[in-house]
């Protein structure tokens, strides 16, 4: 699995010929404000004959420092009242990819010192970012041969990041992965062969269901998405358990719920009009989820127990496909009635968290989430930014603000929603005849609350309804939606983003 190697460098004299780097990406707010007088002297002479020095990445041809190449990078509207510290991504990336195409091999990464609170992780994230740009789809690699772009990308000054950062990466790449590769290269049986190959020697306890018996028996709900499926085998659904527990005494444990829908056809409610192109990126709730544990198996937080279930699906069509108008008992024992087949991802949600639930009964301070590449609605409210839903126990302890504010400083801002009554309502069955209706049998993106409403749904059908503020054991719950941020660029087919990782990995460890 080919990916970015972070080094850390402390030495000033790391940024002249010899020092073994061979490339400088300089990702500055003020060409006056390098921190290296050689630096501002070329970069102000540049400016004089080059009008884009300082304005736009520019490469300097730079005797006497490292690889004689003097990359800038300027970071823009950093005084802007509403920028946050992406703009320092978006610069560290054009950078990397000058220093990629200038033919570097070891470049050095300085992001100049800035006293905003807001970019307190400007270097971390800028790290992340040359991560992020440098990723290749893994059928690429597979098909070229698996070679970083680099031999390794050094980090000037960064508080000894590299050790946390090559593990976030290693997550985040892992995800991508999952994400990114098309339905039959990462089918539900080869997702959880990657999976578990990943895994090797990680220490994380690792399971997967593939029995069809024991899968109708206690996954009737992801069953019935994946139906249609049962008939051709490398096609068949899977559940991968995932369970990290860290050092010392447990106080705090997390529970993630991903959904990983390899292919989604819409089912019997067929999607038309080319809008099935791109629902391989369907699994990105799972594939985040998956990436995360492979980070905390690294970096081993301590104190901290986190229990995962991936739910790997293919909503296919056929005879045997599930139609709307079925009643289908859950996990929970909840009797849905399903609205809409190409809402399917939050019945495989619903019989993971309610597997979740049980456990959680019996967990130290339990917190509960699912992720999820979940509705086009949510693209609609909010373009290409996370939404959050909660219960009344999560937003009482403020868990999607924490995440929030710590997502934010971290690149991965995110939005908050609020579940509310009409919420409820839309899931009520008019007939009478089922517990609750899955969905309408519109599309989300011109439903209103279609991304809230929802976390009601998993909320009922898992059971974990009953255990809200008034119970006897309240547990917070947050539904998080990563349809619009799972994947950048191409609406289809652009680069997936591991998205929200890093701000999930940093709530949790606080």
């Amino acid at each position: 699995m080919a990916q970015v190697n972070f080094i850390d460098v402390l030495d000033d004299n790391a940024i002249f010929e010899g020092s073994g780097w061979d490339a400088l990406v300089i990702v500055t707010t003020d060409l006056a404000q390098t921190g290296f007088d050689e630096v501002t002297l070329l970069a102000d002479h540049g400016a004089k004959i080059d009008k884009r020095v300082g304005k736009s990445p520019t490469l300097l041809f730079a005797p006497g420092l490292a690889g004689g190449r003097l990359i800038i990078s300027p970071v823009k509207n950093s005084q802007d009242d509403y920028e946050d510290v992406r703009i320092f991504a978006d610069a560290a990336r054009a950078g990397i990819n000058i220093a990629k195409d200038a033919g570097a091999n070891r470049p050095l990464l300085i992001v100049a010192k800035n006293n905003d609170t807001r970019y307190e992780f400007a270097t971390e994230v800028a790290a992340l970012a040359c991560g992020q740009e440098l990723w290749q789809a893994l059928e690429r690699r597979e098909a070229s041969g698996d070679t970083p772009a680099f031999e390794a990308i050094g980090l000037f000054n960064a508080s000894n990041a590299s050790q946390s950062l090559n593990a976030i990466e290693t997550g985040r790449n892992l995800a991508r992965d999952l994400c990114g590769t098309e339905p039959e290269r990462m089918s539900a049986p080869a997702f959880a062969d990657y999976c578990i190959a990943a895994y090797q020697d990680s220490g994380l306890n690792v399971s997967v269901i593939e029995d069809r018996d024991v899968l109708e028996r206690d996954y009737p709900l992801l069953s019935a998405v994946g139906r249609s499926s049962f008939a051709v085998s490398r096609h068949q659904p899977r559940v991968v358990k995932l369970e990290y527990v860290g050092e010392g005494e447990i106080a705090h444990t997390y529970f993630y719920a991903g959904k990983g829908v390899i292919y989604d056809t819409g089912g019997a409610d067929i999607k038309v009009a080319g809008g099935m192109a791109g629902m391989s990126r369907d699994k990105g709730g799972a594939a985040a989820v998956a990436g995360l544990m492979k980070t905390l198996s690294m970096l081993k937080p301590k104190g901290i127990r986190v229990v995962a279930e991936l739910g790997l699906v293919r909503n296919s069509i056929g005879s045997e496909a599930f139609v709307t108008d079925e009643i289908i008992v859950s996990h929970a024992g909840v009797r849905v009635r399903i609205g809409n087949t190409d809402a399917e991802g939050r019945l495989v949600l619903a019989d993971l968290l309610s597997h979740l639930r049980i456990k959680a009964e019996k967990a130290v301070k339990p917190e509960l989430f699912s992720v999820a590449t979940l509705t086009g609605h949510v693209v609609r409210c909010f373009g290409g930014y996370t939404a959050t839903v909660e219960n009344g126990v999560a937003r009482q302890a403020g868990v999607a603000a924490s995440i929030a504010e710590q997502a934010s400083a971290w690149g991965e801002p995110i939005e908050q929603s609020v579940l509310r009554r009409e919420d409820y309502a839309k899931i009520v069955d008019p007939s009478g005849a089922a517990d609750i209706l899955s969905s309408n049998n519109g599309p989300s993106s011109v439903t209103a609350r279609g991304h809230q409403y929802p976390a009601a749904f998993l909320l009922e059908a898992s059971g974990l309804s009953a255990h809200g503020l008034r119970s006897d054991k309240p547990m917070p719950f947050t539904h998080v939606d990563i349809a619009g941020s799972a994947t950048e660029g191409h609406p289809l087919y652009g680069a997936p983003t591991a998205t929200p990782l890093v701000g999930l990995y940093k709530y949790m460890t606080l």
